[in-house]
């Protein structure tokens, strides 16, 4: 029988945890629902849900340690001291979520209050990703190669003369790969490495928690206030939070194209950069910094984190097209935390519905530049393609 389990409440990607301050503060009362996406199609054995669930109802003992939650007030200034104590007292409430298994499909949905619920979506993942190799006996390569096989990286990295971070905790082959795989980042200590997504593994190796806000902020927010409003008011909320901190905005919830229409030069000039996470990344590297210089912004005081399926030949491509033009950054994630000789996961999971005032479910959409990471209800995909005037 499987032993997965989650050793701390810490071991999640950080902008969850600034994402789940902001909506204490701004939405405590709004229910949402998430699902889970099997894009890869693939095959769960017998008693997967059964092993899944037992790992998800272990994540109820979880708790922020004293330790925990003085890193995360001393590393992390900005996030609010109520909502710090409102951390120490939460646990996971593993009634949010149903799995369902028939035959080898697998079914995953959260529901409840959104300030709650927020937190599900990484671990979760995580999980699925770690009993998937282990129930399939799928055997992955040795320590000493997934070392080698990141100094390797690391080294290439730091030839081009880029900041890169660790993003892959979602799609990691195991807890123990990233373990080792963060292990061996920190070891060259002239390595171009800032920091982690994973909030445990930052405070584990004394590295900087990276992240600001996913999808689901923007998501929610045309839900609530309707597509026209979504990333101005996605991006006011954020200001009224944060207050300058955590100045990366994501621009592809709703296409690069409408998201530059709406970040203006009050929004250009506030937030440090942007980040990039679907379509052609040179492309967009053209019209973020055009349209830095039409807003009289030198683009050399800004910059773009590129995040979208990274290896290390789209870094070099992405590094020779944007050098000296724009600052850069890289976050790799799978192809870091699951380059193990065994085929990644292609898993996500989603915000799917925010529950309206009379108890009726909005459904959410999300519609990337690349068409086949649209996510949502097809109806409301199609209007919201006409309401932001959005051609195939």
């Amino acid at each position: 029988m499987s032993e997965v389990r989650l050793k701390s409440i810490l071991d999640n990607d950080f902008y969850k945890i600034t994402m789940q301050n902001a909506v204490v503060k701004l939405f405590p009362n709004e229910k949402v629902k998430y699902q889970f996406i099997n894009r890869g199609k693939h095959y769960f054995p017998e008693n997967f849900a059964l092993e899944l669930r037992k790992a998800i109802n272990a994540m109820a003992e979880l708790k922020l340690t004293k330790d925990e939650k003085e890193f995360l007030r001393i590393t992390c200034p900005y996030l609010d001291l109520p909502y710090l104590d409102f951390l120490g007292g939460y646990h996971y409430d593993p009634s949010e979520v149903k799995i369902i298994q028939t035959e080898n499909d697998l079914e995953v949905t959260v529901e409840g209050e959104w300030y709650r619920t927020i937190l599900w979506e990484v671990p979760i993942l995580a999980l699925i990703s770690e009993l998937y190799y282990e129930m399939n006996e799928l055997e992955r390569n040795s320590n000493d190669f997934v070392i080698e096989n990141t100094i390797k990286k690391a080294d290439r990295l730091n030839n081009l003369g880029v900041t890169f971070a660790e993003f892959g905790t979602r799609r990691r082959h195991s807890y123990k790969v990233q373990d080792v795989v963060l292990d061996a980042l920190i070891r060259n200590k002239s390595s171009k490495f800032i920091g982690s997504s994973n909030v445990h593994f930052a405070m584990k190796y004394g590295v900087k928690p990276i992240g600001t806000h996913a999808h689901e902020w923007f998501m929610f927010h045309a839900a609530e206030y309707g597509f026209k409003m979504a990333n101005a008011l996605s991006l006011e909320h954020w200001v009224d939070v944060y207050r300058g901190d955590l100045g990366v905005a994501l621009s592809d919830t709703y296409t690069t194209e409408v998201f530059f229409q709406q970040f203006d030069k009050k929004f250009a000039k506030l937030f440090d950069g942007v980040r990039h996470d679907s379509g052609d990344p040179i492309e967009f590297a053209n019209k973020t910094i055009a349209h830095y210089v039409k807003n009289g912004i030198d683009p050399l005081f800004k910059y773009i984190i590129f995040s979208d399926g990274l290896n290390l030949e789209k870094v070099e491509e992405i590094t020779h097209a944007c050098k000296g033009r724009i600052g850069i950054s890289f976050g790799i994630g799978t192809n870091l935390t699951n380059d193990v000789g065994v085929q990644p996961m292609n898993i996500v999971m989603k915000l799917i519905g925010v529950q309206a005032n009379n108890g009726d479910w909005i459904p959410t959409v999300k519609l990337s530049d690349e068409h086949g990471k649209y996510t949502g209800d097809p109806k409301m995909i199609e209007l919201a393609k006409e309401f932001l005037r959005i051609k195939e």
